[in-house]
């Protein structure tokens, strides 16, 4: 596990299969709105209550846990393109189920179909870009990977503000359009999988998960994205709690993404290691979050974003950095998969603790408790320091 390359300028080393990727992910970025929206479209097109729309959502996330540990096996054994392809069709297909559907029902099963597809494509394209990639160049490549969709994040996000006003399920329309001309994009400019040789000792999957610092990068990692997905639910839920207009939440990522884009350009933090950045990162966040328990309007809801957008800045690359750097080659895709089952734990477990916050102590004590496990974790970094160090 590497601490934070020093590069002088940004992306340096990031080769031409990277960049190819990342428009590709660009281009389904552009119509991925719709997680945010789930929760509303459940209870607003459909007529799920509050309590329906958390446990739909906490069982889409679940779905989303074999759907991430598929893509691991995949990546591995069929290869980084054929899966990334494989998973963003299934999403296509999930989403426009959702989009047709009249009734709970019909929407139901949509959604757990879209969570067994969701995250397949995520441990292939997080594994090529490792594959092809130095160790000390790969902050620089993972960082314009979330550059690359916060840009895609700001059409996103005025997309969704615009289609808002309409039918709520033109937003799924929309990802499945893109999720497809990504596939199509991936299949056509990612070089073919080549086929890798069996190493003498092979990695299983039990060693995988015989790896304790994995597991403990894996239970920082789940802490995480818990704060981030309790965001990503509860901000919709949160405005429209506080009487605000739909639209708000499309306005307020776009806002994020730009504040993402400007970071990664202004700020120098490569000389940061890993530790040191996601402690700063975790303070960030919860700075963001203590304004969102306070914020009534959208102004203050848009300064808070600015904060955890920040923090995001700091966090998103560095797990990332950390969990590549922790597998051998040949168990790359299995590796980044078993972390990244960290979102679909979170995406389980967000959706009941934002609705049951809400349902109990309001706004404020939701974000003012999400706040303070940012705060605990930016404390925690050094005795994770000393846990994840080489052995």
């Amino acid at each position: 596990m590497s601490a934070a390359a020093t590069v002088t300028t940004p992306w340096r080393g990031v080769s031409r299969t990277v960049w190819v990727l990342v428009v590709a992910r660009a281009v389904n970025r552009i119509g991925a709105f719709t997680l945010p929206f789930l929760g509303v479209v459940l209870a607003v097109e459909f007529g799920a209550s509050l309590a329906e729309t958390g446990v739909i959502l906490a069982v889409f996330g679940a779905a989303t846990i074999p759907s991430r540990l598929l893509g691991g096996q995949l990546a591995d054994r069929l290869g980084r393109r054929l899966t990334i392809v494989l998973g963003l069709t299934g999403c296509a297909v999930a989403q426009l189920w959702i989009a047709l559907s009249h009734a709970l029902w019909s929407a139901v099963p949509a959604t757990i179909l879209l969570g067994l597809a969701f995250e397949i494509y995520e441990p292939p394209s997080q594994a090529m870009i490792a594959d092809v990639t130095e160790p000390a160049d790969r902050p620089a490549a993972y960082g314009l990977y979330s550059a690359a969709l916060a840009a895609a994040g700001v059409l996103a996000g005025l997309l969704a503000a615009a289609i808002s006003h309409w039918d709520l399920r033109w937003l799924f329309v929309a990802d499945a359009v893109t999720c497809l001309s990504c596939a199509v994009l991936v299949a056509l400019a990612l070089p073919a999988d080549v086929r890798r040789e069996r190493p003498a000792e092979p990695v299983t999957t039990g060693s995988v998960w015989r790896d304790r610092r994995l597991l403990l990068l894996l239970a920082g990692g789940t802490m995480f994205a818990t704060i981030y997905m309790q965001l990503i639910i509860g901000l919709p839920l949160t405005l429209l709690e506080q009487g605000l207009p739909k639209s708000g939440t499309g306005i307020i990522l776009a806002i994020s993404a730009v504040t993402l884009i400007a970071a990664q350009r202004l700020l120098r933090v490569q000389h940061l290691d890993d530790f040191r950045a996601i402690a700063i990162g975790y303070v960030l966040v919860a700075a963001g979050l203590v304004v969102t328990a306070f914020a009534h309007n959208l102004v203050l809801f848009v300064g808070a974003s600015i904060f955890w957008s920040l923090g995001d800045l700091f966090l998103l690359t560095r797990y990332l950095t950390q969990a590549s750097g922790l597998a051998p080659d040949e168990a790359r895709g299995r590796y980044l998969a078993v972390f990244g089952l960290s979102w679909g734990i979170a995406t389980t477990i967000a959706p009941l603790t934002v609705t049951q916050l809400l349902k109990t102590t309001g706004p404020t004590g939701l974000w003012l408790t999400t706040a303070a496990a940012a705060a605990v974790l930016a404390l925690l970094q050094p005795w994770f320091r000393k846990r994840l160090a080489p052995a």
